[in-house]
């Protein structure tokens, strides 16, 4: 930290503190998450699981990773920071005043393509939330926070422990069935429907009424002066079947909301016309053939085959409360043994 001088400290939590620092050298500002190191070895790696995954994600609507280092039993993973704070915060500063559908779709654009970005690296978020998405002075959104991200072993394996946000958990999670990367579009459907109404879709006095509510996908309608696309395709996010969603490539190129969205579209992803961008990202994102079993969700609601890739886990913890005013603000985590740090990527300063 001898690099870094302490401004303020920022926001504290389960994980730690996070402190606004200022680079001696450059004078820029930093954000600087400290998490305290476990003394178990094999809690260890899992503890810089954030870091790894942080330093791997370039991208111009991810938290930007700038370094990270050990120092008095903590890690210190240093990252941009967004001056404007995250979008929760911007969505209360709003009270009763809608935002504009333009603001809308540029934002929601912007979170998707960040999306798809990590879920071409086979990573899920596991956690997102409106907390978790941040902005820049110049209204550019930022996705952050991956303290509960996991890496699957395939494009088509399946997580199986809960993790996240009650609020925006997505059905099968509370059903206790594998999930892929369509939980992630579930709780961007969250935070979509947030944009437009400045509250949460699934409100709940009691734990039970919540899981109720989120399984049934019962939600009040949205306002109605935003477009018809946006109301179809929140009705498609929340579909209680992960099968039944659509995933987020299509969602920005081949979907009906796609042409409302694409002007908002990173340059390089905007460039190519919709058809060809919607097969490119097939492509990329297209697992290589393999002679043993894929692990699809079972098309008649059957259970997984004995030889179905898996994300592997540590047991879910107990879980939190709900209360009806807020989503809860701390996260049931879990750890994913499957990640394996690369200490060059680890310790590198970009």
């Amino acid at each position: 930290m001898e690099r870094y001088s302490l401004q303020k400290v920022i926001g504290e939590g389960s994980f730690g503190r996070a402190l606004l620092v200022r680079c001696k050298s450059t004078q820029e500002k930093y954000v600087v998450k400290e998490v305290q190191l476990p003394k178990n070895p094999s809690k260890l790696e899992n503890s810089r699981r954030e870091a790894i995954l942080l330093s791997r994600m370039k991208h111009p609507h991810i938290v930007a990773f700038r370094e990270a280092f050990e120092a008095d039993d903590l890690l210190c993973i240093v990252m941009e920071y967004c001056s404007a704070g995250d979008l929760l915060q911007r969505i209360r500063q709003q009270k009763t005043t809608q935002f504009r559908v333009e603001d809308i779709l540029r934002w929601f654009a912007q979170m998707c393509a960040a999306a798809v970005h990590i879920h071409d690296k086979r990573v899920l978020h596991r956690d997102l939330k409106s907390k978790n998405i941040f902005l820049t002075d110049n209204g550019t959104i930022k996705l952050g926070d991956f303290g509960s991200a996991c890496i699957l072993n395939s494009s088509k394996a399946y997580a199986h422990t809960y993790v996240g946000t009650p609020y925006y958990v997505a059905p099968e999670i509370w059903d206790n069935k594998p999930y892929n990367n369509k939980s992630d579009v579930w709780s961007l459907g969250c935070v979509l429907y947030e944009l437009c109404t400045l509250r949460h879709p699934f409100q709940a006095s009691s734990w039970r009424s919540l899981i109720l509510k989120v399984c049934r996908g019962a939600y009040p309608p949205l306002p109605g002066r935003l477009p018809y696309e946006l109301q179809y395709l929140l009705k498609q996010m929340f579909k209680t079947n992960p099968k039944d969603r659509p995933s987020l490539h299509s969602i920005l190129t081949s979907h009906r909301v796609s042409r409302l969205l694409r002007a908002h579209l990173p340059p390089q992803v905007r460039a190519q016309p919709t058809h060809t961008r919607h097969l490119l990202l097939q492509q990329r994102s297209s697992p290589k053939p393999a002679a043993k079993a894929e692990g699809r969700f079972p098309e008649s609601g059957g259970r997984l085959s004995r030889r179905t890739p898996r994300a592997r886990c540590w047991p879910m913890p107990a879980s939190p409360r709900p209360t009806a005013s807020h989503p809860p603000t701390s996260q049931v985590q879990d750890s994913c043994s499957n990640v394996q740090p690369r200490r060059t990527t680890y310790s590198t300063r970009v």
